[in-house]
């Protein structure tokens, strides 16, 4: 197994319903802890009681908390949630707060040097602070995963373009896939966006999620295309998360990359089955999505 580190924010998502853990690098690192790997955590929170009661949940996952640092000057993160639309959830994301503040410690760079991939949000370089910290961080990571989350306002394109030069891999959805490619050109295809958006940045593998439609993949000149799997949606929050933590626990294990898409398709799917972002998906249950798709699903391999 391999061992991860996802930095950034973790936080409270306050529905209607009541409040549920989050954030989407914490997402990640639950859904690869599931799937059997050695994951860490850098990220910060307050010592109010919102911070001591997600720490005590970080600690239920049996992640590694080491590297969340703790700090009585911010609060802990919180986002107020918009449920509408079950299919397209909408936040409101508070500043500043704890994970504005990510300090660079040694432990931190240390663990980053011997883990085999770094993980990290567009997000999480909102605020100087924690920028600046994932700057070093990236200088001595092995393999960068850049996970964009266009949320407004907290996003440029001088931010953005700089994560990207600095990630081995972008995982990103198709909305923000044509946001960011109509800052630098205008194609009309997904492929065509994700090819200039390659070769701009100079990127050899590119995941969009495609929503119900399933996701692609380029790499390495190639593209890959998995059909979604149709599921009674209960929410959408932490899909895009666990597609993540799917794809890169079969990707850097060397799975093949057509299992890999398809894959981690069936794992956003039976994710948005239930309520929240992080609940426990079996390999049986995986399994037996991918079963039932067999018949009909299609992976195309194209140039």
């Amino acid at each position: 197994m391999k061992q991860f580190v996802c930095f950034g924010e973790m936080l409270w998502d306050m529905l209607p319903s009541g409040k549920i853990p989050g954030g989407a690098p914490m997402n990640v690192a639950i859904h690869l802890k599931h799937f059997g790997h050695q994951v860490s955590i850098i990220s910060r929170i307050g010592t109010d009681d919102l911070g001591k009661e997600l720490i005590e949940f970080v600690k239920s996952k049996e992640l590694n908390c080491q590297l969340i640092q703790q700090g009585n000057t911010h609060l802990t993160g919180v986002v107020k949630v918009n449920m509408d639309d079950k299919s397209n959830v909408t936040y409101k994301i508070v500043k500043p707060v704890a994970w504005d503040y990510i300090q660079s410690e040694p432990l931190a760079l240390d663990t980053v040097v011997q883990a085999d991939c770094l993980v990290f949000g567009s997000l999480s370089a909102r605020s100087p602070q924690s920028f600046e910290t994932l700057k070093e961080l990236l200088q001595v990571a092995k393999f960068k995963v850049l996970d964009v989350n266009l949320r407004p306002p907290y996003y440029d394109t001088t931010t953005l373009s700089y994560l990207m030069t600095q990630a081995d891999m972008v995982k990103l959805n198709h909305h923000e896939l044509a946001e960011i490619c109509s800052w630098f050109f205008v194609e009309n295809t997904i492929e065509e966006q994700i090819s200039r958006l390659a070769t701009h940045f100079q990127l050899k593998t590119i995941c969009v999620t495609l929503g119900a439609d399933g996701a692609v993949l380029y790499h390495q000149g190639l593209f890959y295309r998995s059909e979604g799997f149709p599921v009674e949606v209960c929410d959408t929050i932490g899909s895009g998360d666990s597609f993540l933590a799917s794809f890169l626990s079969s990707f850097l294990q060397n799975d093949n990359y057509e299992y890999a898409l398809q894959k981690a398709c069936a794992v956003g799917a039976l994710v948005a089955t239930h309520h929240g972002a992080t609940p426990f998906i079996s390999e049986e249950s995986i399994e037996k999505c991918l079963a039932k798709k067999a018949q009909t699903n299609k992976i195309n391999v194209t140039m």
